[in-house]
């Protein structure tokens, strides 16, 4: 079993450099180059082998890393995760001001708990492109400004007494960023364009368009007399990516083909082209049987043989609203794994599939606990589904437990990272 407290401190140092998608794809690669697994170009024709370590970015935020045994046919298991979680994206001609306040346009992305994100330091981080020699051919700059730039305030309660009785924000009013005033004289009409070509050291002009983020400026931190919980921002999903990196690098199969896929767009439903709603990950596999010699049917054989381990985060049993549970299923912080189980199939897990997970454990002494929704609470879903209509094989969807899920902040219990990277560990060696 791995150590739990360098693991939860390692899944800290990970989240805390990954504040966009595009960051946790580049963190990733870093990961597995230095696993040696080398990168393969989607646009180029592969030459693959058994003995084998590979991967693929899709677009700047996906990736799909993969092994080849020495038995490729032998048995086919996929990991995967997604690369994204809920925030405020930054709209182009961002710059509103207004009573000398200069203030960013914003969306929010994906379904994020509002209030949370008030009164917070706030930065910026993603890509910018920028003119290039030809116009299929930007220029992609990375960009993480690390430091606080923004804020949100709240309204004085003085001015809204009714605000501890809950307050509906409206995200076009209510959740403009506060960055930047100039008491001497009036701000540019496009003070953000300043702002990104001073910090890019680039021409305004040149600045053809970004995908920028904003999140919370605190890094995470253990919480409790003993360190027992983790506080941090983007626990969902950044807990089951670094889970796949992990799995895909310690898996100790001599035989079979592993794949560990992160995506992007899960929280907006995956139908991108980045997305597990799509060919993406499909295509990319049957390129590794073609690249291998094998044929089609061989690749559909495989797949129908194969075993997909969905990994996103779960529901903890609330230590205030315990009632939100299940009345005999209530996973806790720090209590293992927890196993997602739906008969509407919201998650993927059959019978099959629970017992194969369930033995997984019992090899690895890997502490595990189940989630199923209330019969009267309607749940979330995951990739599993997705991916298992595109490519029909058996599957489960596991995670670890979370208080807060989706909040600019999450809970987690420390020893729990561990168990689900000794699970996906596990998955990539029997």
């Amino acid at each position: 079993m791995l150590n739990i407290k360098k693991t939860a401190k390692d899944l800290m140092k990970f989240i805390d450099a990954s504040h966009s998608t595009f960051h946790v794809i580049k963190n990733s690669e870093e990961m597995l180059l230095k696993a040696g697994f080398t990168q393969l170009n989607p646009q180029e024709k592969w030459q693959l082998k058994p003995g084998g370590k590979h991967f693929v970015n899709v677009f700047g935020s996906t990736l799909v890393a993969f092994t080849i045994g020495e038995k490729p046919l032998s048995s086919l298991r996929v990991a995967t995760s997604h690369t994204d979680f809920p925030c405020l994206r930054i709209k182009p001609m961002a710059s509103v001001v207004e009573n000398g306040y200069g203030k960013l346009n914003i969306e929010v992305y994906g379904g994020m708990i509002r209030n949370t994100w008030l009164d917070r330091p706030l930065s910026i981080a993603g890509k910018v492109v920028l003119k290039g020699k030809k116009a299929f051919m930007p220029r992609v700059e990375l960009i993480d400004c690390k430091r606080p730039l923004l804020t949100i305030p709240n309204l004085a309660i003085h001015m809204n007494r009714k605000v501890n009785e809950g307050v509906e924000l409206n995200p076009q009013k209510d959740m403009l960023p506060l960055m930047s005033m100039d008491g001497q004289k009036e701000l540019a009409k496009d003070f953000f364009d300043d702002f990104l070509a001073e910090e890019l050291k680039a021409k305004k002009e040149d600045i053809l368009s970004y995908e920028l983020t904003i999140y919370p400026a605190e890094d995470g931190c253990f919480v409790g007399p003993k360190e027992e919980f983790i506080s941090s921002p983007r626990l969902d999903n950044l807990t089951s990516v670094k889970a796949c990196l992990t799995g895909i690098i310690n898996g100790k199969r001599s035989n079979g083909i592993n794949v560990s896929a992160l995506f992007d767009n899960e929280e907006v439903g995956s139908n991108t082209k980045q997305g597990a709603d799509s060919m993406a990950l499909p295509q990319i596999i049957e390129r590794i049987y073609v690249a291998l010699g094998y044929t089609r049917e061989d690749y559909m054989a495989d797949i129908s043989g194969g075993f997909l381990l969905s990994a996103d985060v779960a529901h903890a049993m609330h230590p205030n609203v315990p009632s939100k549970n299940d009345i005999t299923n209530k996973p806790v912080l720090n209590g293992g794994v927890v196993l997602k189980i739906a008969s509407s199939q919201a998650y993927v897990g059959d019978a099959e599939a629970i017992g194969t997970i369930h033995a997984l454990c019992r090899d690895g002494k890997i502490p595990c606990q189940h989630f199923v929704n209330r019969s009267d609470e309607r749940g979330g879903s995951t990739l599993g589904s997705m991916l298992t209509a595109l490519m029909p094989m058996r599957g489960m969807d596991i995670g670890v437990p979370l208080l807060a899920m989706h909040s600019a902040r999450e809970t987690m219990g420390t020893a729990d990272q561990t168990a689900i990277e000794a699970l996906v560990c596990e998955f990539f060696s029997k």
